[in-house]
């Protein structure tokens, strides 16, 4: 079956202006053109289109979505079961939300009583499955297995306290880092007091701290895309420079 552009959004629930920037970027071109101008969709347009829509539910961005799906030896069937795992991955986090909700729920009606640790059971799964989804699988390559283990068992074990003083310690990094963005020196007091917060926090999850772990976490952020777009979403250059001024607070500069 063929579908013209404003066919193609209203069985896919997007805009037509989407449709015609994908064509536009180059990551969903029309089977063809017809006669009279309109761009047309085939099966196989159907079927891009829909691995799109999965990558984007997914947060992939655009770019790398592209990278994906032109890649000559993308297969589609494996993307659709990697779509399907982490499908289940966001259930399983939906699920430990909602129960923790409803335990809530229940006591506030005084029908259960609760432990700290329990409230905050669900929003430390989420963050361990967060995790795990987005850089699991590099943290593992990176760091092996056991360490990244222990690193969600620390999480798990975070008491209220806990939580609230890893929490309020990570804004107290991107505060410091800001301040210190704004002076252009890495090696100056503001620079290295922000890399001995990053130290603090990171110890919050880490069993064992290494200066060369630390060295390649900062290079990691400069390198992977996805690390390097949160720290230079509001200033960009932010990730190399916290990366030099953990290079010289460690003595590692390479």
């Amino acid at each position: 079956m063929e579908y013209t552009v404003q066919k193609l959004g209203k069985l896919a629930g997007i805009s037509t202006r989407t449709l015609r920037y994908y064509d536009e970027i180059g990551i969903l071109k029309p089977a063809r053109i017809n006669s009279s101008g309109y761009r047309i969709y085939g099966e196989m347009e159907v079927d891009r289109l829909q691995q799109i829509l999965f990558f984007r539910e997914l947060g992939v961005s655009l770019d790398n979505i592209k990278k994906i799906v032109t890649e000559p030896s993308f297969d589609a069937e494996k993307a659709l079961r990697e779509h399907r795992e982490k499908l289940l991955e966001k259930r399983s986090q939906l699920d430990v939300l909602i129960a923790n909700v409803e335990k809530t729920i229940a006591l506030t009606e005084g029908r259960i009583e609760m432990s700290d640790q329990e409230k905050f059971e669900g929003f430390k799964q989420k963050m361990i499955d967060e995790n795990e989804g987005k850089y699991g699988a590099e943290a593992r390559q990176k760091y092996g297995n056991d360490a990244v283990d222990q690193s969600n068992a620390k999480i798990k074990s975070m008491t209220q306290a806990k939580y609230q003083e890893v929490t309020k310690l990570e804004q107290q990094v991107k505060e410091t880092l800001a301040q210190a963005f704004a002076t252009g020196d890495p090696s100056g007091e503001l620079a290295q007091k922000a890399a001995d917060l990053h130290k603090q926090w990171l110890s919050f999850y880490w069993n064992e701290y290494s200066k060369e772990a630390h060295t390649g976490l900062a290079q990691m952020y400069v390198d992977d895309e996805r690390f390097k777009a949160y720290y230079d979403k509001d200033q960009p250059g932010i990730a190399e420079f916290l990366r030099d001024a953990i290079r010289i607070y460690t003595g590692i500069i390479k």
